[in-house]
């Protein structure tokens, strides 16, 4: 053990959603000396490049959508309404500093002692961290919590993959880009893509499949696919992927120019190509090779249902481990694992929280797209392969919503709202619900609490629907 090492009950390495959390429940409901080690800004990826930013973002760009829309509602709007997105841009920065010092300032007055720099682990039980200048301090204690996160995946085997950005660099962007493209199928591609659509950007997505959003059920996969295709975004199907990329001309917005050589010999000229082929846990300054933690097949930290690692007292929670990379799950398992660690002999706590852990089954979520989805539970085809065809159900309505009542028939079509229920069994339970269409990420907390309850096809039917909504068709639905 080195020398001048100050002691603690808990050290929590990452300051994000998740191990602010766990700090927060450790220190101010149970007392545990706490200390929080973070090497970038407070708040971590959802608050600083992830959730927060991006929904400020999708709400200017559904600005932008309404204001279209308010055309067929008698109002007599300008097709061309000039928006400033770098003024934009300095108000999301401006509210983004100020969760940064919220989130301090929350660590201060509930005695969490904060120290800016990188951690290692030294052993099971002791921490070093190294701050800005090269100096390093020591840490220990009983218990010590990995809660990095991760960092976008580059193709670094692709030659000029560094003229592209990740999704951390697309909240850089000061100057619109005319053309841009983005390589990836997952929420991030289809969530930053639809934005820049929204605002007038032409957008190009390079797919590997017919369809993006893979894992969500195909329902979602298809409607939305053919969705983002009617409202102009071009979609490249089945694609082979980029050999190259070529900068030809330096710049911001619209004056920098990427050529874009894909496998089969195919180009593209674009200002802006953003990278979003998945993420990586944050984990190569721990050491955890080191002190035996084990990981994954993926590279993610392994841990049982109780957030353990495979060394005694060291523990992982959220993205780093791979779990549902949701913020609220990263919060919630971080806030359960303080529960069993300290408040089990608490008098805030109790016995009843020797076994505190977060159930990952049901756990809602929503893919802020145009329009959004909200999903919980299992897709279709999944719900088949474990419970087998004869004993699945589904439910599936599709119409247009009465916000859209005004619009064109042409304009009609390219807004879907469309629900699935997927229930199992002779009392028809529901193990999967699927929506998309408008108000969904609003909708979908509320039924999740539903699907999560073990609710029925009978007890959707016997709710009486609030009139006029989307949403009373699902509990109408035959």
């Amino acid at each position: 053990m080195a020398q001048n090492v100050q002691h603690y009950d808990f050290i929590v390495i990452g300051g994000g959603s998740g191990g602010s959390g766990a700090a927060r429940r450790a220190s101010s409901w149970y007392g545990a000396k706490t200390l929080l080690v973070e090497n970038g800004r407070s708040g971590g990826t959802c608050v600083n490049v992830g959730c927060v930013p991006k929904k400020m973002t999708w709400n200017f760009a559904s600005v932008a959508e309404a204001l279209k829309d308010s055309v067929y509602y008698g109002y007599d709007t300008s097709p061309n309404i000039p928006f400033n997105f770098a003024k934009f841009k300095q108000m999301r920065d401006a509210s983004i500093k100020g969760l940064n010092g919220a989130y301090e300032r929350n660590w201060s007055r509930e005695q969490i002692d904060l120290v800016h720099g990188t951690a290692t682990l030294t052993n099971p039980r002791e921490v070093e961290v190294e701050v800005k200048g090269g100096q390093k301090s020591y840490y220990s204690a009983p218990h010590i919590l990995i809660a990095t996160g991760g960092y976008p995946v580059m193709p670094k085997d692709t030659p000029g993959w560094e003229h592209g950005i990740s999704s951390d660099g697309f909240f850089d962007i000061e100057e619109l880009p005319k053309r841009m493209a983005f390589v990836g199928a997952g929420y991030i591609a289809v969530e930053l893509a639809g934005v820049m659509n929204a605002i007038g950007v032409e957008v190009h997505m390079f797919i590997r499949h017919s369809t993006f959003l893979r894992n969500f059920d195909p329902m979602i996969q298809e409607t939305l696919t053919r969705r983002y295709e009617e409202a102009g975004v071009i979609i490249h199907k089945n694609h082979k992927g980029l050999k190259e990329v070529v900068k030809k001309k330096d710049g911001k917005g619209s004056e920098r120019l990427l050529k874009l050589i894909g496998v089969d010999g195919d180009e593209l000229e674009v200002n802006e190509l953003l990278w979003a082929i998945g993420r990586t846990p944050e984990i190569e300054k721990l050491n955890i090779g080191k002190l035996g933690i084990k990981q994954n097949s993926k590279g993610h930290i392994a841990v049982d249902q109780y957030q353990n690692t495979s060394v005694h007292g060291i523990y992982a929670i959220g993205d780093v481990t791979g779990q549902a990379e949701l913020t609220p799950v990263a919060i919630a398992a971080g806030r359960s694992l303080s529960n069993r660690l300290f408040g089990t002999n608490h008098p805030a706590g109790g016995p009843h929280l020797a076994t505190a852990k977060l159930d990952y089954h049901n756990i809602p979520t929503v893919v802020f797209a145009h329009p959004e989805v909200g999903v919980v539970g299992l897709t279709e085809p999944q719900a088949i392969k474990q419970y087998g065809k004869e004993n699945v159900k589904t439910y599936h309505t599709k119409f247009t919503a009465m916000f859209y009542e005004f619009h064109p028939p042409e304009e009609k079509k390219k807004q879907p709202t469309e629900y699935k229920i997927v229930c199992q069994g002779p009392d028809e339970k529901i193990v999967g619900l699927h929506i998309l269409g408008l108000g969904s990420s609003e909708m979908m907390q509320g039924f999740g609490v539903a699907v999560k309850m073990g609710a029925t096809k009978k007890d959707f039917d016997s709710t009486v629907a609030i009139h006029p909504t989307s949403a009373e068709e699902l509990v109408t639905m035959k």
